[in-house]
């Protein structure tokens, strides 16, 4: 059926298949990750971010224009993950405010409004780059402006867009220089034009639903109220062999929602809300041993949370400072507990926390000025959003790594006023060299240095300089490469899947060469990187 208009029912089906398609295409976009380790998550992020704002879509029950783009705002905005996961909030709210107040969108309608999509994101981000979704976004709305003036159909004018798209998202790697030396498009826009092929199956009749889900009644969307589906969050991670990740998914998909599965055929996180975790262990199990194992009653803590938070608040003190920081791994998530840390969010590469996870802990902290540490550079847009939407004194230090958190913090002085402790801890963070070692989950080239899936990468403030086969040998040649005589202190935090006398022995090689150096070494217990050393 041709269509030259588009009413709020069609538009929550546009947005809810975009959201189906992206879902089912996440790994594609996640695989275009310019460095070949294993935290390329934009496709991942993006999904999430389209299915928190589809949720919310699916329970608005009164289908007028404002109503569903209020959701999409709303939606997209409290679960946004990741850089990419931002700007796309950024678009959709842009978006929404140019629909509000419309009966129905016209062709017209739907040019200004991906153009208003497109200014509003570049406003939100300090330093646009072009070669990114951004572009993207920007040159398919012009294009939606010039195909407005012409007498056409909805399904043809979206066609348009999308190949226009395409075009664009080609030329990406000739924007981007590192784009074309990792022989990839860029992820964000790849994964914009997948929402765009969705919207346009919308129109034309085709509905693909996300696996695991049951499809939608649009003209009746029951109401659920406060009542949890699947009651139990469950979390662990598989260590195999040979895990397919794909078929592991479609295997537990149907036991629950919230699924979360990253990682690679050795190592596999898994996040899954659910009403049987026996019998998602029991699947994660045949594929090789368990760890980490983390099952809590989300019924049982929904009934407990507003009586404890409010129990806790009432018996604290209001304090000058509270602090707020992203980490993952048992071992540095005491160490920040130990630096006096009041929350901490886990995530960080692969499993970035959304907006509202960080404004949640901005709640929980009863203090009369806030420090946010991101401690991953894909985290501070949303801690940034997450900001803007608390009434509470806040200031992000844009941490990037895990080291440079630690040494934000050891900087804090509770003597000190806010904008010195700002300034202390920025100065502190700026001093840290970061290394990482971690390997290779596809074939590329980088920087002139040939890579090979499974290679072990050893990364200096961000890139790559070391590639080889052996653990403990690659560390060294990358603190090799990184100390200088002007250093004293290099921190060393092993990974689960190192030990303590391997990280031992890596710290007496080390100070055999540098004797005045002072090496510590700390259990980190991060997946997925084997080291993270900060070198002051």
């Amino acid at each position: 059926m041709k269509i030259k208009v588009i009413d709020g029912l069609l538009l929550k089906k546009m947005f809810v298949q975009g959201a189906n398609v992206l879902e089912e295409n996440k790994n594609i976009v996640d695989a275009l990750n310019v460095f070949p380790v294993p935290d390329g998550d934009t496709g991942t992020n993006m999904s999430l971010t389209m299915n928190s704002a589809a949720k919310e879509v699916k329970e608005e029950n009164i289908n007028t224009i404002d109503h569903i783009v209020g959701a999409i705002a709303n939606g997209s905005l409290m679960g946004a993950r990741g850089n990419s996961g931002v700007i796309l909030s950024q678009l959709f709210r842009g978006f929404a405010k140019a629909c509000k107040g419309k009966e129905t969108l016209t062709i017209v309608d739907l040019a200004n409004a991906f153009k208003n999509a497109s200014d509003t994101a570049y406003k939100a981000v300090m330093k646009p780059i072009e070669g990114t979704i951004l572009t993207v976004a920007r040159e398919m709305a012009e294009k939606a402006i010039e195909l407005s003036s012409k007498e056409m159909y909805m399904d043809d004018f979206l066609y348009e867009l999308i190949e226009h798209g395409e075009q664009v998202l080609n030329k990406t790697p000739e924007m981007l220089k590192v784009l074309k030396e990792a022989g990839v498009v860029d992820a964000g826009g790849k994964g914009l034009n997948l929402i765009f092929n969705g919207f346009y199956e919308a129109i034309t009749g085709k509905e693909v639903m996300i696996e695991g889900s049951t499809p939608i009644d649009f003209e009746k969307v029951e109401e659920d109220g406060q009542d949890i589906l699947f009651g139990y969050c469950t979390e662990f991670i598989i260590k195999g062999s040979c895990v397919n990740i794909e078929r592991f998914k479609e295997k537990i998909g149907s036991y629950g929602d919230c699924m979360l599965v990253v990682g690679d055929e050795s190592l596999v996180k898994v996040h899954i809300h659910t009403n049987h975790p026996g019998v998602i262990l029991e699947e994660g199990l045949r594929l090789g041993e368990v760890t980490r194992i983390k099952i809590d009653n989300m019924r049982q803590q929904h009934e407990n949370k507003s009586i404890e938070k409010m129990s806790e608040k009432k018996s604290l003190e209001m304090k000058e400072f509270g602090m707020i920081a992203v980490t993952m791994g048992e071992g540095l998530t005491e160490i920040f507990k130990d630096l006096n840390v009041d929350e901490i969010i886990t995530g960080g590469q692969t499993m970035n926390p959304s907006t509202e996870d960080i404004k949640k802990a901005i709640e929980g902290v009863h203090a009369k000025h806030i420090f946010v540490f991101p401690n991953n550079s894909n985290i501070i847009l949303a801690a940034n959003q997450a900001k803007e939407l608390s009434d509470k004194s806040i200031t992000v230090i844009q941490t990037k790594t895990v080291p440079q958190g630690i040494a934000a913090i050891l900087a804090y002085n509770e003597d000190l006023n806010k904008e010195e402790n700002i300034e202390a801890m920025t100065e502190a963070s700026s001093h840290v060299k970061t290394g990482q070692i971690t390997y290779s989950v596809r074939d590329t080239q980088f920087n002139d240095i040939s890579i090979k899936e499974g290679d072990i990468l050893g990364i200096a403030d961000g890139k790559i300089t070391v590639v080889g086969s052996h653990v403990e040998d690659e560390a060294y040649k990358l603190l090799e490469g990184m100390i200088t005589d002007e250093d004293e202190i290099l921190t060393i935090f092993y990974g689960e899947d190192r030990t303590k006398e391997q990280a031992e022995e890596l710290a007496e090689r080390i100070e055999e060469i540098y004797e005045e150096m002072d090496v510590e070494v700390y259990y980190g217990g991060q997946p997925l990187y084997h080291y993270i050393f900060s070198i002051e």
